[in-house]
This record gives structure tokens, sequence and C-alpha cells, in this order.
């Protein structure tokens, strides 16, 4: 999110964490601090492949709260964000994606599985939740993959142990990093 006001209105439906692209070859990067910060939700910034010490220096400066690592960092990596809560990104398809989880556990505090398509993130598409039936790992996820407007019902019924939130980013937009907030009132109304 980069608008002050958008991320105003999307603060006061309630929702928990806000995110920042911190990607250069995102449509929703930001590249400098948006004139308002939530101050009630917790600030999430998402980096691919980036520095470590971009990293630390991005999350000083935009006050982050949770760093989201969301290319092929290592585990080393996380390791070395531990004055951060850390998301760790992982591409699903099929069960065998899950088995990476092991050699971040005690080193990420969630894990974020996302639909593995053409491009690390924002594909808009699904994957079939049925397959995290295979994961039995002890760390909380995020579910996110191409949740829409419609999927209200849907994840509702879906039931996981370890499932802790949902991400809501692209089909949720007006436009790239603006939130339609009527959409989001919808869903979080039928949620």
């Amino acid at each position: 999110m980069r608008d002050a006001d958008n991320i105003r209105a999307v603060e006061q439906l309630g929702v928990d964490w806000l995110g920042f692209i911190f990607w250069p070859r995102s449509s929703r990067y930001v590249a400098a601090p948006p004139a308002y910060l939530p101050e009630r939700a917790r600030r999430v910034g998402v980096f691919v492949d980036a520095d470590i010490e971009e990293i630390k220096r991005t999350a000083t400066a935009f006050q982050l709260d949770i760093i989201q690592l969301h290319g092929s960092e290592s585990p080393d990596v996380a390791a070395q964000l531990r004055d951060w809560k850390v998301i760790k990104a992982l591409n699903i398809a099929t069960p065998a994606d899950l088995q990476v989880t092991a050699s971040y556990e005690g080193l990420v505090d969630y894990f974020l599985f996302d639909t593995k398509g053409p491009s690390v993130g924002g594909n808009g598409t699904q994957f079939d939740w049925r397959v995290l039936d295979a994961y039995q790992g002890p760390t909380p996820f995020l579910l996110s993959g191409g949740i829409g407007p419609d999927d209200a019902a849907r994840i509702r019924s879906f039931r996981h142990p370890r499932l802790a939130g949902i991400d809501l980013n692209s089909r949720f937009e007006l436009s790239p990093a603006l939130k339609d907030i009527q959409k989001l009132t919808t869903f979080l109304t039928q949620l």
C-alpha cells in the first residue's frame, strides 16, 4: 500500500496487518514512506531476495513489525532477521512443496502459502487448499494465492489447526497498491 487515505481506510476496517512491497519489479513497489503509516495495524514489509542490510535499513525506516521473505531466501537469511517477526512465503502446488518448511522451523514465525506460478507472487490464482492437509509442522501459516471477494464462504469452511490468517491482495484492488474499500468491507462482513 502507498496511498495515505487508502491505508487509513483499510486500517479502519479492523484488519490486523497491512503490507508494503519493497520489490522494485512489483507494480505495488513502495519507494518512500507514505504520508500515513498504520498506527494500530501491524506493518509488514515484503522483500524478494533483497540484501540483508537493505532489509534491515528498510525495516527500520518504515518501522516494520514483520518482515515477509517472498523470494528464494535461505533459512540463514531468516535467522539474521530475528529482531522482527518473520514470514517465509512458499509457493505451493503439491504436498511435496511443503517439505521445505522443515528447514525454516524455529527460524520463522509464520509461513505464507501462495500459489506456485510464473511470478513470485500476485498471480491472482488459487492452489488446491486440500494440499495443506499434508502440512503437519508447528509453525502457523497464512493462506494466500488469488483469494477474492467471492471466497468468504470457502474460507469459512476451510479448516486447519495452523491457519493463522488470510492474505487479501490483488483481487481486492482498484489498481496496484490501491485497495477497494467496498470489496474489503463486504468480504469481511461475509467472513
